[in-house]
């Protein structure tokens, strides 16, 4: 049986994920372990003491993103309600997207398959996206033609690298936002 963090443990974990996420999206895999330590504020042997080699980070890393993404989905829900999660969902993914699709790129490029990787990870996300979808729906606010995979197809194009833009960006949401609302009939 596992025991528990300490504290000063668990959030030197954390930063170092948080570290390791930034700049593995923003310059790759092949950042030393000693470089995200230094970053993170830590000594490398704290690194490899929650990460014994560098792909357990990196498995880390995609899981806890994961994770985070499903968390914040859950959050939104409570908090958003049922009719707005699922925009407010959307627009945050696209503020993250350049970051997300460097370390996807950076997975691939490594030669780590996302769902090698982090399994299981693809299908979390899936059902994350079909509760937000389902609540929409039954509040009355997204059009009852669209499924899931339409919007991870949405989700897909708002990581095209032309859209990092923040402007563009926020164009492209209200966009998707007015094609996936529901039309009030007058």
């Amino acid at each position: 049986m596992t025991r528990p963090l300490r504290a000063d443990a668990a959030r030197n974990r954390a930063r170092v994920l948080e570290v390791a996420y930034d700049t593995f999206a923003a310059e790759g895999l092949g950042v030393p372990i000693d470089e995200i330590a230094r970053r993170a504020g830590v000594g490398a042997g704290t690194v490899y003491r929650h990460f014994p080699t560098k792909q357990a980070l990196v498995v880390a890393v995609a899981e806890d993103r994961v994770r985070r993404i499903v968390d914040h989905a859950r959050t939104l829900l409570a908090a958003e309600g049922p009719g707005e999660a699922l925009f407010v969902f959307l627009r945050d993914m696209v503020r993250s997207a350049a970051a997300d699709y460097g370390l996807v790129d950076a997975l691939v490029g490594y030669g780590l398959d996302l769902e090698v990787a982090a399994p299981g990870a693809e299908a979390a996300f899936l059902a994350t996206l079909g509760e937000l979808l389902a609540a929409a729906q039954r509040a009355g606010t997204v059009r009852a033609d669209v499924d899931v995979a339409v919007i991870k197809a949405l989700l897909v194009v708002c990581k095209v690298p032309q859209v990092y833009d923040g402007e563009v960006s926020e164009r492209v949401v209200r966009v998707i936002e007015d094609g996936l609302r529901v039309r009030s009939s007058v």
